[in-house]
């Protein structure tokens, strides 16, 4: 990247957990971020974490979900740091449960917040990439999306996210833009400690429990899938598209 030239990203989710480590990874690669999530007041954390250490940031709120909300997040990133060409959707929630427990809320919510919001995020900002002639969009799957016992809405919805990058790299590669996704395994978050109480576990031992069946023999942190990002989103990985990486510490059976 030119020493005149600061790349843009957006990154979903990034309060907190693997969404906030992949914000400061990128600042720290030289981006200037726009850490978007629900709360923008949420975000303040992590935006002070970037500038603090000397980097460019901005919080901006949105619900990835809402068509209008992410047209206004984009415009307003747009504005005030310059084009996005860098996006990272990591958005998530969970609505845990055994299929015939699961209600349609629960199904809806879980698909709205990741399908429909990496598509309307992507569909955002692809317009800035194609203009650029570069761009990178990063797509966090999971681990379950091979299937996991509980999360139906979870495990379809991840599947479903390796299907659009593909996709994505299929119809925007002429245009200079590469579409990957991130598979984390266990990842110590708010989330895998929410599961753990939905199955009635102290987290600890629920991380040991994980620990042991990892052949690193240990669980992820949010800063290893964030170090795969930021591989994805390199200037100088522009031969690498469509690919799903499982950042899972062993291969998956």
């Amino acid at each position: 990247m030119s020493s005149t030239e600061q790349r843009v990203a957006v990154v979903t989710g990034a309060a907190r957990g693997i969404g906030a480590a992949t914000a400061v990874r990128l600042a720290e690669e030289g981006r200037a971020v726009a850490v978007l999530d629900l709360d923008e007041g949420a975000c303040r954390e992590t935006v002070d974490a970037i500038t603090a250490a000397g980097g460019k940031a901005l919080a901006v709120g949105c619900d990835v979900a809402d068509a209008e909300q992410v047209e206004t997040a984009v415009a307003k990133i747009t504005e005030e740091l310059g084009a996005p060409v860098i996006l990272v959707n990591n958005a998530g929630v969970l609505r845990d449960n055994l299929l015939f427990k699961m209600s349609e809320s629960d199904w809806d919510t879980v698909m709205n917040v990741h399908l429909r919001g990496a598509f309307l995020m992507t569909r955002a900002c692809q317009k800035h990439m194609v203009d650029a002639g570069f761009g990178r969009v990063v797509n966090l799957s999971s681990s379950s999306a091979l299937g996991n016992r509980g999360q139906a809405n979870y495990s379809a919805a991840k599947a479903g996210l390796q299907g659009l990058t593909k996709t994505l790299a299929k119809e925007l590669g002429k245009f200079g833009v590469t579409a990957n996704a991130v598979a984390p395994g266990f990842i110590a978050t708010d989330m895998t400690a929410a599961t753990a109480a939905r199955v009635g576990m102290d987290f600890e031992d629920f991380q040991t429990a994980a620990a042991s069946q990892i052949p690193v023999q240990r669980v992820g942190r949010p800063e290893d899938v964030a170090g795969a990002v930021a591989y994805f989103t390199g200037d100088d990985n522009g031969f690498v598209s469509g690919q799903v990486l499982y950042v899972a510490g062993g291969p998956l059976d």
